[in-house]
């Protein structure tokens, strides 16, 4: 199934959706949609990784995870991946793993980017499995998300110092 602007619009979107869950918990709003080859949404997830304390509970990692458990098999044949931001190497890896067929993603990763910003995964000819990858969709609005997040983190940050360094001048 081809998917036309709308219907990537539409999964972006929900990616989208999925990220300011994850804002509202005060995670990193990354968002994840995989669909199935007829456009059905067979798993979502957002970054979870502050809130269960688990390395691996990333947005794309929960959502493979539930459309395997849909699906009932770790083979994600023409299926494809939605998400905010580009994949760090341990989603890059399960996006290989579980055959996948097309990644889309929004904002580039430079600190730890695996389709291309740090390195490049799914560029690596030896692996037996190959995922067409589109980057950069709907850029802008994936940056401007994640930039807002850590703007008002490190806004906090300064407050919360300076609100400790008064407290010891009234001491």
């Amino acid at each position: 199934m081809a998917l036309s602007s709308e219907d990537k619009k539409k999964y972006m979107q929900l990616a989208f959706a999925e990220a300011k869950k994850a804002q509202k918990q005060g995670e990193v709003p990354i968002g994840a949609i995989l669909i199935d080859p007829q456009g059905q949404i067979i798993g979502k997830g957002y970054n979870r990784r502050e809130l269960d304390q688990d390395v691996s509970q990333h947005a794309e990692m929960i959502a493979i995870r539930q459309a395997c458990k849909k699906l009932g098999t770790w083979r994600l044949i023409d299926c494809s991946l939605f998400v905010t931001l580009e994949p760090c190497p341990m989603c890059a890896g399960a996006i290989i793993n579980s055959r996948i067929a097309n990644l889309y993603y929004g904002a580039l990763d430079p600190k730890a980017g695996a389709a291309g910003s740090v390195v490049d995964l799914f560029a690596v000819k030896k692996f037996n499995h190959h995922v067409h990858v589109i980057r950069g969709i709907y850029r802008d609005e994936s940056s401007k998300m994640l930039k807002t997040f850590f703007q008002s983190i490190r806004k906090k940050q300064k407050l919360a110092k300076q609100m400790r360094q008064n407290s010891g001048k009234n001491e």
